[in-house]
């Protein structure tokens, strides 16, 4: 279990290395998933609770000081988890959150920790000391590598064995309503992007696609090429190309980018 937890936890820094300063999205639950299940000899299980874990943070953005629970500690932690307990992905999500709001607090006291530095290096500056500067960048990035690699690592290596003997003489109910709970978060974090995303000029493609899942029982995969087809005959069927506003046309024609997008 010692190698286990060491490629965990060192899969563990490089994703939070990659959160705040790589943004290749090695960092999110889906990819982190498909490397825990291979680590630990379960790729089925970790694509599964990946996928799961991914729509629970699909909506949470980081937005300045509104800082969600932290993605990498809750694909880590519950992909794991769900392999080593043997309980369903959606249970995992149950154990992942809690990891996940505690890391995200840790982290802002990290942060918080760290802020005199850019003090420093606005000193460094003022002295023309680049290489200075350089060495302190290297210093974040290597803080947080020792960070998530620890959270991940004990709870990983101390607390897989124990967690399974918890988990065996919990009531079933506790069991029951983790596994509801946890059915229920990727909805509500699928909602939160189509908050943001949604206008009522696609609200007939999403009727389209409840009723293709919901009625016609049809599976996710079919239903996204039949997504794809109906996006590809729209682009192609425009030209491909976006359209260029003329000098005659008026502010009724103006397309609506207020939600951004």
């Amino acid at each position: 279990m010692l190698m286990e937890a060491l490629l965990i936890g060192l899969w563990a820094g490089i994703a939070g290395i990659d959160q705040f300063n790589g943004l290749t999205h090695l960092h999110r639950p889906i990819v982190a998933g498909a490397v825990i299940g291979l680590i630990l000899g379960d790729l089925q299980t970790g694509l599964i609770a990946g996928a799961t874990l991914e729509l629970v943070w699909a909506g949470m953005v980081p937005l300045a000081g509104a800082q969600p629970p932290n993605v990498v500690i809750g694909g880590v932690i519950g992909t794991a988890f769900a392999i080593l307990v043997g309980e369903s992905p959606q249970t995992a999500v149950g154990i992942a959150v809690p990891f996940a709001v505690a890391a995200q607090a840790l982290i802002t006291l990290l942060f918080t920790a760290y802020s005199p530095i850019m003090h420093k290096m606005d000193t460094y500056a003022l002295k023309g000391n680049t290489k200075s500067i350089d060495k302190l960048n290297y210093l974040g990035p290597a803080l947080l590598f020792v960070f998530f690699f620890t959270i991940s690592f004990l709870p990983i290596y101390f607390g897989a064995e124990k967690a399974a003997e918890v988990v065996g003489i919990m009531p079933e109910w506790i069991i029951n309503g983790l596994t509801v709970a946890g059915g229920i978060m990727p909805a509500v974090g699928f909602a939160m992007l189509m908050k943001i995303m949604f206008k009522w000029t696609y609200a007939p493609f999403f009727a389209i696609g409840f009723v293709a899942v919901a009625y016609l029982q049809l599976p996710i995969l079919a239903v996204a090429i039949i997504a794809v087809a109906i996006a590809a005959y729209d682009f192609f069927g425009g030209g491909g190309t976006p359209k260029v506003q003329t000098a005659n046309q008026g502010p009724a024609d103006e397309e609506d980018y207020s939600d951004g997008i």
